[in-house]
């Protein structure tokens, strides 16, 4: 009975110690962004009260990561990956360990809170990235992009609802408080799981520009990095603007916690399916589909951005994300692994898809910050919504001529 429980939901995939502890490690880092990421926003919009702020805090932590990853690329090559996750969960314990020390003048540090944000995504993912390259297979990254999707989903179903009880339930901010301290704490808690993975030093020095150069004779590498810098030009502004506005409509962390319950609800069970049954002869089909999901969505919040419209898009965009990304990341990696000197480069590649991501995502804020000083914000944010979030569904174009080697169907 065991065996056909584990075979319904994990099928035929061989599962190894490391992919377990990453797997946790993941989820540990999911949990623990669940529970505060979202609320630092709206913290700060609150002693703020500007939009502009906000996205100044973003722009500030994308625009920190590049250099971030190319410090952890140095950091992965002499020494070893997992140094660098470890001091990305450090600097991230920091970055709330600010935030809790600033209390009421957190506003006044928004781009020192934003830098070490920007400093501890930058650490954390590449070496998290680079762990995932090392640790999954052609055969195994389907499975483990969807199960890492789906942890996160639960994390997003558990974290926002319990925060909002707790910021709602305890008086002025000290609610706010008490999960950001949380947060610290489940970073620890991932910092010393991480000892437990198998220490594996990168050969030879950091060489970026070769793996710059693929970008130039690759036409496949080259697709991969264009989807990448569209699916930052949608993240950019997104992933903060319809947070701000979920609280505005409502004015309760409640429900925004609510909102992040039902969302990743519905993500969770989107990852389930699409990792355990997509086939990677589909892939493209699915990205196909999420792609334009993503897009369409967004016109039902620009012209009146109700709850129900909001709960309505974070449905819909649920349903597309574990189509898009499961797929997405699978191909991106196993167009990465048939690059030149892909083992020897690994962690140069994966620096520069990160570049291409961050900086989607830094002309998308810097597009909302000019428009902001020229327009007025009613105007702008649904207009610049419309434009920037069209890059998920131009993402399928750009990789459709991208091959999916034989062995690998």
């Amino acid at each position: 009975m065991n065996d056909v429980i584990w075979k319904f939901f994990f099928g035929n995939v061989r599962i190894s110690k490391n992919l377990i502890l990453l797997l946790v490690i993941g989820g540990l880092y999911a949990i623990s962004i669940a529970l505060s990421n979202t609320f630092v926003n709206i913290y700060l919009w609150k002693q703020s009260g500007e939009i502009f702020a906000i996205a100044l805090y973003q722009l500030s932590s994308v625009m920190t990561q590049p250099l971030s990853f190319l410090l952890a690329g140095y950091m992965a090559k002499k020494w070893d990956r997992i140094y660098s996750l470890r001091l990305g969960v450090f600097i991230l314990t920091a970055f709330y360990l600010t935030v809790l020390l600033a209390g009421d003048r957190a506003d006044q540090f928004l781009v020192l809170l934003g830098v070490l944000l920007g400093l501890g995504f930058g650490f954390y993912w590449l070496g998290y990235n680079v762990l995932t390259f090392e640790i999954t297979e052609p055969e195994t990254r389907d499975f483990f992009n969807g199960f890492a999707g789906l942890l996160t989903s639960f994390a997003g179903m558990i974290g926002p609802i319990s925060a909002g009880a707790v910021i709602s339930w305890m008086p002025e901010s000290d609610g706010y408080h008490v999960i950001f301290f949380i947060s610290f704490a489940l970073f620890i808690a991932a910092v010393v799981l991480s000892l437990r993975m198998k220490h594996r030093k990168a050969e030879g020095p950091l060489q970026v520009k070769l793996a710059v150069n693929e970008w130039k004779q690759n036409e496949a590498w080259r697709r991969v990095l264009y989807s990448h810098f569209l699916q930052g030009l949608r993240e950019g502004i997104f992933v903060f603007i319809i947070i701000l506005w979920v609280y505005m409509t409502t004015n309760s962390e409640m429900a925004l916690g609510a909102y992040g319950f039902v969302t990743s609800g519905v993500s969770f069970l989107g990852y389930f399916l699409v990792s355990r049954f997509l086939k990677r002869k589909d892939r493209k089909k699915a990205i196909l589909c999420g792609g334009a999901l993503l897009f369409f969505a967004v016109f039902f919040i620009i012209f009146e951005p109700t709850y129900v419209l909001l709960m309505l898009y974070g449905i819909i965009i649920s349903v597309a994300y574990p189509l898009l990304l499961v797929p997405y990341m699978s191909l991106t990696y196993d167009v990465l692994g048939k690059a030149n000197q892909a083992g020897l480069l690994r962690v140069e590649y994966l620096i520069t898809k990160e570049w291409f991501i961050n900086a989607g995502r830094v002309m998308s804020i810097l597009l909302l910050l000019v428009g902001l000083l020229l327009f007025e914000e009613q105007f702008i944010i649904p207009v610049l919504m419309v434009v920037l979030g069209a890059g998920s569904f131009f993402i399928y174009p750009v990789i459709r001529k991208v091959e999916i080697p034989h062995t690998f169907s």
